[in-house]
């Protein structure tokens, strides 16, 4: 009885050091994938309170949105909601999102996904 040997990719250099990997998520406004750093997170925290979480470590259900103005508001349409399962935001929960929204800048760069900027000649 043979054994056959383990499958070897041809594309596999066995001396080359992967690269680091680097987790990605998806925004919940506008669905675009980008490196989880990148993004801010939104915890539903054990006790139901929805809040911002700048360090990405506290426990509960997150969910990812750009720092863009245009996507914080498709999340706070209700798809913040349901990516992290809670029926409604509570008032004061969603007052604070929104206090979030109304700091960020009103330019918030090119729409994402739109690719570089067009220059007239």
């Amino acid at each position: 009885m043979s054994l056959a040997a383990a499958p070897v990719w041809p594309h596999t250099d066995s001396n080359a050091m992967p690269g680091k990997h680097i987790p990605q998520r998806t925004c919940v406004g506008c669905r675009e994938v980008q490196a989880k750093r990148q993004l801010i997170r939104v915890v539903r925290a054990p006790d139901g309170h929805v809040q911002i979480d700048p360090t990405g470590k506290r426990s509960g259900r997150g969910a990812y949105v750009h720092e863009r103005r245009p996507c914080w508001e498709q999340a706070l349409r209700g798809r913040l909601s349901f990516a992290l399962k809670v029926e409604r935001l509570a008032d004061e929960d969603r007052a604070a999102l929104e206090a979030h929204v109304a700091a960020l800048p009103d330019d918030s760069g090119p729409a994402p996904g739109s690719g570089p900027a067009q220059v007239p000649t």
